[in-house]
């Protein structure tokens, strides 16, 4: 699916997000909700992310339940969503396929497709310039095959 843009959103539309509007969204929010599947059904956790060039970047354990998870199936959905009053919910659900980028785990070998992400990573949720290594976590690339999106403030808007 890479190089491709997302099926458009069908239901919704009048609250849906614009492209702009979700890069602004998800480049601002802090944490989604992975779901994956296994033998045992769904499989949920939450986990911080980056959004560079139209793809959301996961740094995940790669002995998680997660990284096993998508390793036999990389089919994933993905939530993000904010707001505590009706009027304020916004939030993107995203639908794709994860792919490891980068040796797993990551210990700093030079990876052109990370260096973006890795730098965005690391101001986000550490406020420095590279991202510290702890031989434990590894890149996941989700490019969003479907991106669900609402924002409930343009029904008040509309008004």
């Amino acid at each position: 699916m890479t190089g491709q843009q997302p099926r458009p959103q069908r239901r919704s539309r009048r609250v849906a997000m614009s492209a702009e509007e979700i890069d602004a969204y998800l480049a601002a929010e802090r944490t989604c909700r992975v779901a994956t599947v296994n033998e045992r059904g769904p499989h949920v956790t939450a986990l911080w992310f980056a959004w560079h060039e139209r793809a959301l970047w996961l740094y995940s354990i790669t002995d998680s339940q997660r990284w096993v998870d998508l390793r036999r199936d990389p089919r994933i959905a993905i939530l993000v969503d904010s707001g505590h009053d009706y009027f304020e919910l916004r939030g993107a659900e995203i639908t794709g396929v994860a792919e490891q980028v980068g040796e797993a785990p990551r210990t700093g070998e030079h990876c052109p497709e990370l260096v973006e992400p890795e730098k965005l990573f690391a101001h986000k949720y550490f406020g420095v310039e590279e991202l510290p290594y702890d031989g434990r976590h590894g890149w996941l690339r989700v490019t969003p095959e479907k991106i669900n999106s609402w924002d409930f403030r343009k029904m008040l808007a509309g008004q």
